[in-house]
C-alpha cells in the first residue's frame, strides 16, 4: 500500500497469477463526465456505486466492474483502491511485448484527466513519486516497462493521449535523462 495515500477499497480485485510477476506500470486518465473534474464520480465507479440517474453518460457505464491501483487527482491527492500485490481490472484486454493480459502484470496509475487536456504540475510530480517507489520496491518493474493504456491497447483505447508529456514525467524519475 502506498503511504500518504487515502484509501477507498474496490471490490474489482482478486488474485494475480504470479504475485511475484509485477513487471509493468500502465498509465491511464479518466474523468467522469468526461471533460469533467471533481466530485466523487471516479471512487464511485471504482467502487461499484456510480448512479446512473446523475449523468446521462453514466448510463453506459454504470455496470462496468474496474478497477485501479492508484488514482492521482488534479489537485495531487492520491487515492488506492487495491493493494499492488493484487490484480487491478484496468487494463482490459491488452498485450504488452507479446505478452496477453496485462492485469496479470501490471501495476494500473489513473490520472484524473483527459486525452483532451494538460495534465497539473503536480500530478507530474506525484506520479513520479509513485513511480520511484514502485521501481524500488518492484525489482522486475523498470522504466522501460512503463507504457500508457494506448500502447497495450492500441486502437481501443487512447489514453493517456497526446498532452501527456512523457519526456517530463521520465526526466522526474530520473533526473539524468537526457531531454
Amino acid at each position: 500500500m502506498l503511504q500518504n495515500a487515502r484509501q477507498s477499497r474496490s471490490p474489482n480485485q482478486d488474485a494475480r497469477p504470479d504475485a511475484d510477476d509485477i513487471s509493468l506500470l500502465v498509465i491511464h486518465c479518466i474523468s467522469l463526465p468526461p471533460e469533467e473534474f471533481g466530485g466523487n464520480f471516479i471512487d464511485d465507479l471504482f467502487c461499484n456505486r456510480l448512479n446512473p440517474t446523475e449523468h446521462p453518460y453514466f448510463q453506459t457505464l454504470y455496470t462496468l466492474r474496474v478497477s485501479t491501483h492508484v488514482l492521482i487527482r488534479r489537485d495531487g491527492e492520491r487515492v488506492q483502491y487495491v493493494p499492488f500485490d493484487r490484480r487491478a481490472w484496468h487494463a482490459g484486454v491488452s498485450s504488452f511485448q507479446g505478452r496477453e493480459r496485462c492485469n496479470d502484470f501490471s501495476i494500473g496509475i489513473e490520472l484524473e484527466g483527459s486525452v483532451n487536456q494538460a495534465f497539473t504540475d503536480v500530478q507530474y510530480r506525484q506520479l513520479a513519486s509513485v513511480t520511484q517507489e514502485l521501481l524500488a520496491h518492484y525489482p522486475r518493474l523498470k522504466r522501460q516497462r512503463i507504457a500508457g493504456h494506448s500502447d497495450i491497447a492500441p486502437g481501443r483505447k487512447q489514453d493517456p493521449g497526446p498532452y501527456f508529456d512523457w519526456q517530463r514525467y521520465i526526466s522526474l524519475i530520473d533526473p539524468t535523462t537526457p531531454s
